[in-house]
């Protein structure tokens, strides 16, 4: 089903161990702008994630391969920048050290950081939150609701 041009439907999640995997050639328009997040799930997975033929990152409104590079780092993963992608060795569960994000207007990058807090020993400061409301204005509700307090 389609709504305002995109492609929306139901998702049903079970939880699972995450395994990583490699994420490139076609995939990579279609994920675009969830790359920063799944960057954060592969953080947390079991083995090495690789993203590739997505040098577009490096050119959007920062360079989001360095910045999701960074605040990976800032967490305490292993994750390495490459000119078209990125590598992340999973702590296999483990949280992630508590961190605070660099300022940023990029939206993305800002809830990869807040989602981060969740699975953080310390939590993530975000300090320039505003810019999430660009494309998602009720973010800090729902991912209170995550955290189980509203």
């Amino acid at each position: 089903v389609q709504v305002a041009g995109e492609e929306v439907g139901t998702v049903r999640v079970v939880s699972s161990e995450l395994h990583g995997t490699e994420i490139g050639g076609g995939e990579i328009p279609r994920l675009i702008d969830e790359l920063p997040v799944l960057a954060l799930a592969a953080a947390l997975a079991h083995g090495e994630t690789v993203v590739r033929d997505a040098a577009e990152l490096r050119h959007k409104e920062s360079d989001r391969i360095a910045t999701t590079v960074d605040l990976l780092r800032s967490l305490g993963v292993q994750a390495e920048g490459r000119p078209d992608g990125f590598v992340v060795q999973g702590s296999a569960g483990a949280p992630l050290q508590g961190a605070s994000l660099a300022p940023t207007d990029d939206h993305r990058l800002a809830m990869t950081g807040a989602v981060a807090g969740l699975v953080s020993t310390g939590g993530v400061c975000v300090p320039e939150p505003g810019c999430i409301d660009v494309s998602f204005p009720g973010f800090s509700d729902t991912l209170a609701g995550l955290r189980g307090s509203s």
